[in-house]
């Protein structure tokens, strides 16, 4: 079925998780929406009770574990899954994707070509080998007009209908006016955005500072310490996100420092609160164990250090918190190092 002709045309989401779910209900204000699901238990909780573990859906969403149902009857689609599953996911829908679909995702992860280590041994990461989930998409498939979703959008806020705002960002104006129409109401601003790539490293990379953020607050530590540690966050994701190839302005825009703000200061966030249960002792896997949804500044942290290695990058709070969550390092020690660390300069690159 072409969908380019059709005049009931419904909005598709993949993935119902927190922010799937979210997304979905907001869509389906104004639209019929299909909601992909994994587990054939949420699908059918969702058809026959209008739930999904507990969260209500609206009453214009239909849930499938059919992939090609998806694609056949929905020309926009919002993939929103966790980074581990997302190239995994597309890859099952590619067959079932044709150019004139339009995919906007809302995952806040990358994507590593291979393993961290072959037979053993680290290997050379570059940039070649990190992908955003916008070049998972057009790797994996035959979809062209391809964007993200990003901004400091916390689920639980959201699901609240409290008001929020959101970036639409991608290369083609047709993909964001469409984000745009599909998702802005009285609650939920919605802003557009060229820099597709700047705008996903943007929700990416503020995840590694909010570990820290809340590893702070963990701590006992008050509000002086969360700005000195935002605002030199901000500066190191500049540093990482220009290494990746994203603009600077992005990253000082509503994806960037807005989100930042929003998780560093929200014990809603995942990765905050991954930090904070740092801090008072706990083990990464048994918080990992614990935790119900993906903590995506994790992975991004493993990816981060590996590209670090192998540049010229200044990404102190990144290293040390990689110290911390895989060699053992004491939350404090990291501290101390970072009080101790020599910036000489507060802002260089503008």
């Amino acid at each position: 079925m072409d969908l380019r002709n059709s005049s009931e045309k419904k909005v598709g989401v993949i993935g119902a998780g927190s922010f799937g779910t979210v997304i979905a209900n907001m869509l389906a204000e104004k639209n019929k929406v299909i909601l992909f699901a994994r587990k054939p238990e949420i699908v059918k909780e969702i058809n026959e009770k209008g739930t999904v573990e507990g969260r209500q859906m609206h009453a214009n969403i239909e849930a499938t574990g059919d992939q090609e149902y998806l694609a056949s009857q929905c020309q926009v689609i919002f993939p929103i899954v966790s980074s581990t599953g997302f190239r995994e996911v597309i890859r099952s829908f590619s067959p079932f994707l044709h150019p004139y679909h339009i995919l906007i995702h809302g995952t806040k992860g990358l994507d590593l070509a291979h393993h961290l280590e072959e037979e053993g041994q680290p290997i050379r990461v570059t940039r070649e080998d990190i992908k955003t989930m916008s070049e998972v998409i057009l790797e994996e498939t035959v979809v062209v007009r391809v964007g993200c979703l990003a901004g400091p959008n916390l689920a639980k806020e959201m699901a609240m209908k409290q008001p929020a705002a959101t970036v639409i960002a991608s290369k083609y104006n047709e993909v964001i006016l469409e984000g745009q129409r599909l998702l802005r109401s009285d609650r939920f601003q919605v802003y557009g955005n060229k820099d597709l790539i700047g705008v996903e490293l943007s929700g990416v990379l503020k995840n590694i500072i909010a570990i820290a953020a809340g590893a702070l607050s963990g701590m006992g530590l008050g509000e002086n310490a969360r700005a000195l540690l935002i605002s030199r966050g901000m500066v190191e994701t500049i540093y990482l996100g220009n290494a990746l190839g994203g603009s600077t302005k992005s990253f000082i825009g509503l994806a960037g420092i807005g989100d930042l703000v929003a998780t560093c200061s929200s014990n809603l966030s995942r990765n905050f609160t991954v930090g904070f249960r740092l801090a008072k002792g706990e083990s990464l896997s048994d918080i990992t164990a614990t935790m119900e949804e993906t903590a995506e500044g994790i992975n991004t942290i493993r990816i981060m250090k590996q590209l670090i290695e192998n540049s010229n990058v200044r990404a102190p709070i990144t290293e040390n918190l990689y110290k911390v969550l895989f060699e053992g390092m004491k939350v404090e020690e990291a501290l101390q190092y970072l009080m101790k660390y020599p910036f000489n300069v507060d802002v260089d690159f503008l």
